[in-house]
């Protein structure tokens, strides 16, 4: 949950170091530090606070190297200091290491290495890495240029659980060594210099071509060059990738906010998910998978797993999925999904959803599945992630880069995408009426100019949430798929307002709920299924007789009735909803979240990719 930078070239590294790092402050961070090599030694700068600050400090340093690595850092083990802060060195200042992950067995590591006369300065799990490098190193008695090389690998040996590591060393001053397992980590090349990062974003505005890694995989990085290791340290080949994202894109643009940004990118985000893919008339075209009806109609079920607001794209996915093809869906949540021992076997498909493609408990739901025989499909947004590489067949959302950490466009563009792979698996299996389908084609096409609609419209909106951002409780209700929306209203919500939000199936509001609606408390209600209407009035009267104040969303006639506000949207398929009746509570969060002057890219707690479990 944290962010790795690294460059070795010509220039001088402090700066594209500090470049990086501040491009990777969406991930959520406490702390921040660099280590470059001056004159074959190495300096090492860092602090518990912004990136801006360690700039401060840094340049008090006049650092001059064109080698360095970076890092911010999210706490897990030992409280936000300059102590526990990245990047750690071994005691004689030999070796000094940035990690992304958790070491699961750092305890008797740091131990074993006690035991050996190392002491440790700060209460992380990174600290053992530099020092079981430094036992390492000096335990081969050989003399050769590989001996860093081996001694990170064996390092490595002994640690269980995740990483992603750059190392430098006084010994070695001409390379950096990256390796990964189970966190990212991309190289960037240029011309005689080597970026390296944990996402593209951050280096990406200084080149487009990228070698992404596979767990184990071991990279020497020269200036001139790089060497590629697998496992056991035999040497491999490995293809450039082209990132054809453009850069300005993880600019604000003139935004005030990223967040707000991704709100008004919705209607692009869904119109480049949508592409060639989906064609009036005629068969949906999915070049990225190939699923027979013959496959398809052995599915005793198909699961959707993913985390957070994935999760909630996955609820609209199986209402989609299941109605359009008749095939039991079950969203689970990756973090259970994997303990719970569920019933997978070659007669299951698996759907995964990452904005990231790096979110831990996801890939290694996948993981599970797939040594238990089911297929495997990858939604992800970033091309070359880790879930992309595992899996049997991936797609992407097309959504570009998405800095905020509460997640927008993703979202819509998982939900649209999810709808164009639910009508592709209803014309090949044959399931349903052609003519619905082509009016489910229709209104994905209207998509983006009815978010742009909405977009045009937000004076009455804001203002209501300028009423209420004092508010300590806010719920939100719906039945159907606008209940996957009222639970994504509700988490946009506490990220980044951190007001108390609960999200509840209306029918469920009299066996519970309904005890804590008392005068002063908002609820918003989604309304844009006609069968479910009236029924869903009648619970919106029970709150408002309680004196409960009201937002309603709709697409729906609502005569004769007093609400608070009632914010209209544009009609469509029912099935389709999600992708317009969220926009209005992306923006009812980031509204509230600005009246309370709260920073809404960068809320407390929270990390853009959650690659620990």
């Amino acid at each position: 949950m944290c962010g790795i930078v690294g460059y070795i070239g010509d220039k001088k590294a402090k700066p594209i170091l500090i470049n990086g790092l501040l491009k990777l402050e969406y991930r959520g961070y406490d702390s921040a530090g660099i280590s470059t090599l001056e004159n074959s030694e190495i300096s090492c700068v860092k602090n518990k606070g912004r990136v801006s600050e360690l700039n401060d400090l840094a340049e008090k340093q006049n650092l001059d190297g064109s080698i360095g690595i970076a890092h911010t850092r999210w706490a897990t083990h030992g409280k936000p200091s300059s102590e526990n802060s990245h990047p750690h060195m071994d005691n004689n200042k030999a070796f000094s290491v940035v990690h992304n992950g958790i070491i699961e067995n750092y305890s008797e590591l740091r131990d074993f290495l006690t035991k050996k006369g190392y002491h440790f300065l700060s209460q992380t799990d990174t600290e053992v890495i530099p020092n079981l490098i430094h036992y390492y190193y000096f335990q081969d008695t050989s003399d050769d240029s590989a001996k860093f090389l081996r001694a990170v690998k064996r390092a490595c040996d002994d640690l269980n659980g995740s990483y992603a590591i750059e190392v430098i060393s006084s010994l070695s001053p001409d390379r950096i060594i990256v390796t990964r397992k189970d966190s990212p980590l991309v190289i960037g090349k240029g011309k005689n210099e080597n970026y390296i990062s944990s996402d593209i974003p951050a280096i990406l505005s200084f080149t487009k071509d990228f070698y992404l890694l596979n767990d184990n995989e071991y990279v020497e990085i020269f200036k001139t060059g790089e060497k590629f290791y697998d496992r056991n340290l035999k040497s491999i080949k490995k293809d450039l990738k082209n990132i054809d994202w453009d850069a300005t894109a993880a600019e604000k643009d003139g935004f005030e906010d990223y967040m707000l940004k991704e709100i008004f990118e919705q209607p692009r985000s869904i119109r480049e998910t949508i592409g060639s893919r989906l064609r009036e008339n005629e068969k949906t075209v999915l070049d990225d998978i190939c699923l027979s009806k013959e496959y398809l109609a052995s599915l005793n079920k198909i699961y959707i797993i993913a985390c957070g607001t994935a999760m909630y794209a996955g609820l609209v996915g199986k209402c989609l999925i299941e109605n359009l093809c008749n095939i039991p869906v079950e969203v689970d949540i990756a973090s259970e999904f994997r303990y719970r021992n569920p019933i997978i076997d070659k007669k299951t498909l698996a759907i995964y959803i990452s904005q990231s493609g790096e979110t831990a408990d996801t890939i290694a739901a996948l993981k599970l599945a797939k040594s238990r025989g089911a297929t495997t499909l990858a939604i992800s947004n970033v091309i070359g992630s880790s879930i992309t590489r595992e899996a049997d067949y991936s797609i992407y959302t097309h959504a570009g880069p998405e800095i905020a950490v509460a997640s927008t466009k993703a979202y819509t563009a998982q939900v649209t995408l999810l709808s164009i792979i639910a009508i592709y698996f209803a014309e090949t299996l044959g399931s349903c009426n052609k003519g619905l389908l082509n009016e489910l084609k229709s209104d994905i096409f209207k998509l983006p100019e009815q978010v742009e609609e909405i977009l045009s419209n937000l004076n009455d909106l804001k203002a209501f949430a300028k009423e209420v951002h004092r508010e300590h409780d806010v719920f939100f209700l719906g039945r159907g798929n606008d209940y996957a929306v009222a639970l994504e209203g509700s988490l946009k919500l506490k990220e980044i307002s951190y007001i108390h939000s609960e999200a509840y199936a209306a029918g469920e509001l009299k066996h519970g709920p309904i005890a804590l609606i008392e005068p002063g408390i908002t609820v918003v209600s989604i309304l844009t299924n006609p069968l479910l209407l009236e029924k869903s009035i009648s619970n919106i009267q029970e709150v408002v007789t309680r004196g409960a104040k009201t937002l309603v969303i709709t697409n729906q006639e609502l005569k004769n009735y007093s609400f608070d506000m009632v914010l209209r949207i544009p009609k469509t398929n029912p099935y389709l909803s999600p992708v317009l009746s969220v926009i209005p509570l992306q923006l009812f969060a980031y509204y509230i979240s600005k009246e309370k002057k709260l920073d809404v890219d960068k809320p407390r707690n929270l990390a853009k990719s959650v690659t620990v479990e």
